[in-house]
C-alpha cells in the first residue's frame, strides 16, 4: 500500500489539497493504524519473522473497515460504492484464477527475490494459498506478478486496492473542504 499512498498523495497535491489536514481529523487515525499494521506485517518478513503472516487475511478487511468513520462523518457514500465495486471485481478475478489453478494463487516473483522478501523455498511453507507459478499456470495475466519487492499483487489485488485509493483521495478532499470552510 505504500505505492498507493504515494500516488494518492501526489494526485492530491496536484489538485492543491493539503495532506496535513488529514491529521486534523480523528477519522484518519483508524486508517493510519491499519496501514501501519500492514506495513509492519509486510516488512517483518525481511527480518525472517513469519508470526504475522497468519494475520494478513484479517488486515485487508481491517483496512476497509478503518474507513467506516470517515465514510459517515464526511458522507463519502459515492466513493465507497465505487470502491466497493472495485473490491467486488478484484475478488471475482482473484477467485477465478484460484479456481482455475486448483485452489492456489500462482505467484511470479522477480524483484522480491532481489530484495530478499521471498525465496523459492518459502512457497508452500509460509501460507497455504500461494504457489510458485510455472508453465502450467492458467490465466497467468490474473496471477500475482506485479512485484514491488515487498509485495506481489495480481490485477485483482490492484482493483481491491483501488478502494483504498479512492477513499483516501476523497477523504483528503473532504478534510480540505472542511478546513477551508472553518477558516472562512
Amino acid at each position: 500500500m505504500i505505492v498507493e499512498i504515494i500516488l494518492v498523495c501526489f494526485l492530491a497535491k496536484i489538485k492543491h489539497f493539503k495532506i496535513k489536514y488529514l491529521f486534523y481529523s480523528w477519522t484518519f487515525y483508524p486508517i493510519l493504524i491499519a496501514q501501519c499494521m500492514l506495513i509492519l506485517f509486510e516488512f517483518s518478513i525481511f527480518f525472517d519473522t513469519y508470526f504475522f503472516v497468519r494475520f494478513v487475511p484479517l488486515v485487508e478487511p481491517a483496512i476497509i473497515l478503518s474507513f467506516v468513520f470517515a465514510l459517515f462523518v464526511y458522507r463519502l457514500y459515492r466513493p465507497a460504492i465505487i470502491g466497493s465495486g472495485f473490491i467486488f471485481l478484484g475478488t471475482v478475478l482473484n477467485k477465478l484464477v484460484i479456481a482455475q489453478n486448483g485452489g492456489k494463487m500462482p505467484a511470479f516473483p522477480s524483484f522480491s527475490y532481489i530484495t530478499g522478501y521471498l525465496t523459492p523455498e518459502m512457497f508452500g511453507s509460509v501460507d497455504s494459498l500461494h504457489i510458485l507459478g510455472n508453465a502450467d499456470t492458467k490465466l497467468k495475466f490474473l496471477t500475482d506478478y506485479l512485484d514491488f519487492g515487498y509485495s506481489i499483487l495480481s490485477i485483482g489485488d490492484v482493483f481491491i486496492h483501488l478502494f483504498f485509493c479512492i477513499m483516501l483521495y476523497f477523504l483528503i478532499k473532504a478534510v480540505n473542504i472542511q478546513f477551508c470552510n472553518q477558516k472562512n
